[in-house]
């Protein structure tokens, strides 16, 4: 028992801290775009910070994404932080100022990924238990952020990719677009659990985490390691 306890904390340990920087940052960044952009409704709200107290919901932002990905193998993860209050009606640039904030988050999470490949290689400056502990928190932290990335650009409302389509589809259509937001969830919940459990019972192939998420970030993970000399 003592052992499964210690690995399990081991393991906590170094998915915990990946997780909380990712989500912070993606959460700060809408906060602070929207900001920068005309709207303080997030700075007023005190969002526009690296404190990640100010941005996880404690069951979607830590409980469920740790299951999942210690469930997966580090394969699959969804999860939610509070979401960042914006009036897009205050944004400078209209629909555009809204793609802007849309993409911040994800783009943050580009970025702290080629930061994690980059600072792999200062792992020749430690060794023994120590590198391996900072070297799955750096490599996690690459994974996690790529998969962030990828997953929030999906073309569909509430996720930032969503966001993104609604503000470069005409005005008219883009009006039509929104009303599926209150169906969003209940969609992703779909996509994510009942269609791969109907495809198992089938027999099909019905995984569209794998197809949509899974395989982009993998790709990407490539590139990002071969771009900073990790190939």
């Amino acid at each position: 028992m003592g052992f499964d306890l210690a690995n399990i904390a081991y393991q906590v340990s170094v998915w915990l801290f990946p997780i909380l920087i990712a989500v912070t940052f993606h959460e700060a960044a809408h906060g602070w775009v929207a900001w920068k952009l005309g709207d303080n409704t997030a700075f007023l709200a005190g969002r526009v910070t690296f404190n990640p107290l100010k941005h996880i919901d404690p069951f979607g932002t830590i409980i469920l994404p740790a299951i999942m990905l210690l469930g997966s193998g580090g394969r699959m993860m969804f999860g939610f932080a509070k979401p960042v209050p914006v009036n897009f009606q205050a944004l400078n640039g209209g629909r555009n100022g809204m793609v802007l904030v849309a993409l911040a988050g994800p783009g943050s999470n580009l970025v702290l990924a080629i930061m994690a490949a980059l600072l792999l290689h200062g792992l020749t400056f430690f060794s023994g238990n120590l590198q391996q502990w900072l070297a799955l928190n750096l490599f996690n932290a690459l994974w996690i952020n790529l998969l962030l990335c990828v997953f929030n650009l999906l073309p569909l409302l509430p996720l930032d990719g969503g966001r993104v389509l609604a503000g470069l589809l005409p005005e008219h259509i883009a009006r039509r677009f929104a009303d599926t937001e209150r169906y969003g969830f209940l969609i992703l919940i779909g996509a994510l659990f009942i269609l791969p459990y109907a495809g198992e019972t089938l027999g099909i192939d019905l995984n569209i985490f794998t197809w949509l998420v899974l395989k982009p970030a993998e790709t990407l993970l490539q590139v990002v390691l071969s771009l900073t000399g990790n190939g």
